[in-house]
């Protein structure tokens, strides 16, 4: 056989190869794919998840299910989502706690909450917000932290988990209040929230979305906001940073893949939520969650979340916090 003639028999090989690789991107998906959310159903992840399954589905031609694995702040979830195949048919939508606290929170994890996943697209961002109990007498953060300093350690706060974005913004805000309060951790938000209202624990710094109707009930009272202004959804609601300057932290919400997976597939998924996200439709769901829309490609999302895990771990180290 000829040189030229191998030449030739190898170059056609690759082409096939390449025309098959082709037809197998072209082909996703063909067959149903899977939204994780690493925490229960009611948190900030699911609403957010099931709200955007639905016109995901449609876009892509096939079903988008939710299944949720939650467990260890987020932990559970996301090991079972990094060892997923790369094929796109297994995505989680993940948030600041479960893929930029738990970064900087955990020394020795089975997965890397970093490395282990490509970032698909930012959907979007709340802020968390400090409710309390209503038999505390405290209708100002001002208050609320005289109140506590001058009852050390008789103060509960809850999170939905041990690294939950809730557990650092509690830990962020003592730090910088100079409080003294007990850490009680729930299995997610919405148990969280509840225990708030039966007056297990006296406040809580969590993801609006599962906070606002508590709110708008009276069943819980808030006292601030995490950002640096007032979310159009709590006109009334100042910003924490108004009494405690420069304290502020930003829940997101936004899908990953497991690393690996084809650049073809996640230019798609990227496109098709960044349009979801953008639309009338969506803008009205997230709106009444107390969320605010946000797109974006891998990249930018990619380096929201390194400023965030660079952010946390100075929180983690100045708080000596660990994982109880």
């Amino acid at each position: 056989m000829s040189q030229g003639f191998r030449r030739c028999a190898l170059a056609c090989a690759w082409a096939v190869l390449a025309f098959g690789a082709t037809i197998a991107h072209a082909a996703w998906p063909d067959r149903p794919i899977r939204i994780i959310v690493p925490s229960p159903p009611g948190d900030g992840s699911d609403l957010m998840a099931r709200a955007l399954a639905g016109p995901l589905g449609t876009a892509l031609g096939t079903s988008v299910v939710v299944e949720n694995k939650p467990g260890a702040g987020g932990v559970v979830g996301s090991e079972y989502a990094a060892h997923a195949a790369a094929d796109g048919y297994t995505l989680i939508l993940g948030n600041a706690g479960s893929h930029a606290i738990n970064a900087a929170l955990y020394k020795t994890l089975s997965y890397d909450p970093v490395r282990d996943f490509a970032p698909v697209g930012l959907i979007c961002t709340t802020p968390n917000v400090m409710v309390v109990n209503p038999k505390v007498p405290a209708k100002t953060v001002a208050e609320f932290i005289a109140y506590a300093k001058a009852h050390p350690n008789a103060l509960n706060y809850a999170s939905g988990g041990n690294g939950s974005s809730a557990h650092l913004s509690a830990e962020l805000f003592k730090m910088m209040s100079g409080v003294q309060m007990t850490h009680i951790p729930y299995k997610g938000a919405g148990p969280a929230v509840a225990a708030v209202i039966a007056d297990d624990a006296q406040v809580f710094i969590g993801n609006l979305p599962p906070t606002l109707a508590q709110i708008k009930a009276g069943t819980v009272r808030a006292l601030g906001v995490t950002t640096l202004t007032r979310s159009p959804e709590l006109p009334d609601v100042p910003p924490i940073a108004d009494t405690l300057p420069g304290f502020e932290t930003v829940a997101w919400f936004g899908m990953f893949a497991p690393a690996g997976t084809p650049k073809a597939v996640i230019d798609r998924l990227n496109a098709e939520i960044n349009k979801i996200v953008a639309s009338p439709e969506m803008a009205t769901v997230l709106k009444n969650l107390g969320a605010t829309a946000a797109t974006g490609t891998p990249d930018a999302y990619a380096a929201r979340i390194a400023s965030d895990v660079a952010k946390w771990k100075k929180v983690v180290a100045a708080g000596n916090v660990h994982v109880d």
